[in-house]
Order: C-alpha cells, then sequence, then structure tokens
C-alpha cells in the first residue's frame, strides 16, 4: 500500500493557485490514476490531466501548457 500524500498535492495545487494540472505516474501507480484525479479535482478548483506516457523520474518531465507538473514515483523523495 503506498502513501500517495495527496494532501501535499493538494496543498501545493491551492497555494500555486494552478488551474491545470498534469500528474505524472510510474507504471506501477497508473491503476490509481483515476482514483488521484477524483480525489484531487474534488478538493481543488484544478482540472487534473493524467499524462500517460513514460515516466522515467525527475529527467523525464513532459513538455505541457499547463499550470503544474506533479510526478509520483515508488520511492519517498528526502
Amino acid at each position: 500500500m503506498y502513501n500517495l500524500e495527496l494532501d501535499k498535492a493538494v496543498e501545493e495545487i491551492k497555494k500555486s493557485n494552478a488551474k491545470t494540472v498534469c500528474i505524472q505516474l510510474p507504471d506501477g501507480l497508473k491503476p490509481k490514476a483515476k482514483e488521484i484525479q477524483e480525489e484531487i479535482e474534488l478538493k481543488t478548483d484544478a482540472i487534473v490531466f493524467i499524462w500517460a506516457g513514460s515516466c522515467y523520474g525527475a529527467c523525464d518531465v513532459p513538455k505541457l501548457d499547463v499550470d503544474l507538473l506533479i510526478q509520483w514515483g515508488h520511492s519517498e523523495w528526502k
């Protein structure tokens, strides 16, 4: 079971007043994409897009016209 820390994502979206948000997930977390999208949209005014392409870490950033990009990974970021 992963702790996706959605409260931190919601807090950052609100803090930055982001209206369009892209979530980027590694393959192992992609089955949770709809759940993540729904919770974020429920708790913010943002429209959330799910990036279905690759996600091989911080160097694999899609070039999109969104206010905020949020990446999740399998390991805790310290």
